[in-house]
């Protein structure tokens, strides 16, 4: 989230959903999950019906205080109500354009939603990856954006492919071991 003073709802919903659900979320041309869309959306209610309504009180308060012109409570508070109606534009639009797919139902060559059990051909090391949304990659998670160099050079890719992929660090060589929609 780009603007510090809008707090992402995390709520008791997103804890309640089943986990065993493998829902995907295509945005336009980006990728959400089920636990993504369903914080956002928690987000959209948090701002609509929290944080709009607290900053409207903010501003008339200040306006109370007299000359708006200098006024910096004033200014803070219209500055915040910026940030707020942009960030709720930006949310509906994200939920407005969302189509539901389920990655569980898919098989087959690497696509978007592949979880891809790796080797790295020149050290051994395994690992795991899961092919995701801009919005959801968190490589520390081992999800990565359909868009980074690996997941590139993966997609389309089946199991006992070898693919190579340029880094900024040369190219690195993997072997695909397994693929698995879950």
């Amino acid at each position: 989230m780009e603007i510090g003073q809008q707090p992402m709802m995390q709520s008791q919903e997103n804890k309640i959903l089943n986990k065993s659900s493998t829902l995907i979320i295509s945005v336009s041309l980006q990728e959400l999950n089920i636990y993504l869309l369903s914080s956002t959306d928690n987000e959209l209610k948090q701002l609509k019906s929290i944080d709009r309504p607290s900053v409207i009180k903010a501003i008339a308060e200040a306006r109370e205080h007299g000359d708006l012109s200098e006024n910096a409570e004033y200014h803070s508070a219209r500055e915040l109500q910026s940030h707020i109606e942009g960030r709720i534009k930006e949310l509906e639009a994200i939920i407005s354009l969302a189509q539901i797919i389920d990655v569980s139902k898919l098989s087959g060559n690497i696509k978007f939603g592949a979880t891809v059990h790796l080797v790295d051909e020149d050290t051994d090391a395994e690992r795991t990856l899961q092919i995701v949304g801009e919005h959801e990659a968190n490589i520390e998670n081992n999800k990565i954006n359909m868009n980074s160099p690996i997941a590139r050079a993966l997609i389309g890719k089946e199991e006992g492919d070898s693919v190579e992929v340029r880094t900024p660090g040369g190219v690195k060589s993997y072997e695909i071991l397994s693929i698995k929609f879950i």
